[in-house]
């Protein structure tokens, strides 16, 4: 099943973008340090050409570091652009950025030539707050739910930079269904879109195997049962997500696990590694393959009736 969450703002502020481009001397693309693939936008790799970029893991505090460093390898070798892992307790960190940017411009950012930035990430990724962390004042409005920003707007933020936000962007077709379920594990995507058990499931199936530890030691479990199902039903029993009957209310513990999973009780958790990554985009394209050969294939066996 692939998950798809695509409002209209987000088709109008994909347009912004791409008029707003040549006026751009640097891309900042925020991404979610427990999900960096997961999370960058493909529609920058396409529009950006050679402008610099610079890729910020937020929420690093919740991803496993020795993860996220694997992901800032990967992403300056085989995406040549530069990477910064943070979190909104470090804003001495973040104002790191300023100074990464005038590195990577040196002749622009004094006197008339200011340095033109456009920022863009994921909706919930943290974006507003970065933003305010830099201009020092509160100008981006922050919250828990996905898709606050809904309009472009310049910020001077001092030092010779602009920044030109825009509104979390996702994009109209998620290729990869992994991908979409991470997005909805980490709330980029709305819990309107899909159940929260079929979330909780998903995520409780990569826990099982990558993170089984954790798991034990945040809900007092000596043994870990064999299923994801089964899982969620110890840990409702646990709760007391009991319905009448005995029976364990699923929806409920399912929002227990992905709130806890999301500000990171259960642990620092990322879900996907860049080898993962590898492997899903063979299958991404073996699909994709079979998708273009059927769609000739009708195409043909229509030529031919005519």
């Amino acid at each position: 099943m692939l998950i798809q969450w695509y409002p209209g703002h987000m088709h109008k502020a994909s347009k912004e973008i791409k008029e707003t481009l040549p006026q751009v001397d640097l891309m900042i693309e925020i991404l979610d340090a427990r999900i960096p693939f997961s999370s960058q936008n493909p529609m920058l790799t396409r529009l950006r050409g050679d402008k610099p970029c610079i890729k910020i893991l937020s929420k690093s505090d919740l991803a496993d570091p020795s993860i996220t460093q694997q992901w800032q390898t990967y992403l300056e070798q085989e995406q040549g652009v530069k990477t910064l892992a943070v979190t909104v307790e470090q804003p001495e960190k973040i104002r790191q950025l300023t100074d990464l940017c005038h590195k990577m411009l040196p002749a622009k950012g004094t006197g008339d030539k200011p340095i033109h930035t456009l920022i863009m990430g994921i909706p919930n990724v943290g974006k507003s707050t970065l933003i305010n962390i830099l201009a020092g004042r509160m100008i981006a409005k922050t919250g828990n739910e996905p898709a606050i920003t809904k309009m472009q707007q310049r910020i001077a933020i001092g030092n010779g930079i602009i920044l030109v936000d825009t509104p979390g962007l996702l994009w109209p077709n998620v290729e990869n269904k992994n991908s979409g379920y991470r997005l909805a594990t980490t709330g980029a995507i709305k819990d309107t879109a899909i159940t929260h058990e079929h979330i909780a499931l998903f995520a409780v199936e990569y826990l099982l195997q990558h993170y089984p530890e954790a798991l034990k030691n945040r809900y007092q479990l000596e043994q870990l049962p064999e299923t994801e199902h089964l899982l969620l039903e110890a840990i409702g029993k646990s709760r007391g997500c009991l319905r009448s009957g005995g029976r364990v209310d699923m929806d409920r513990v399912s929002k227990i696990l992905l709130t806890e999973l999301r500000a990171g009780m259960i642990g620092r958790i990322s879900l996907e590694t860049p080898a993962m990554m590898e492997e899903e985009l063979i299958e991404v394209d073996i699909i994709r393959e079979q998708k273009a050969a059927k769609k000739l294939a009708r195409k043909q066996k229509k030529l031919g009736s005519n």
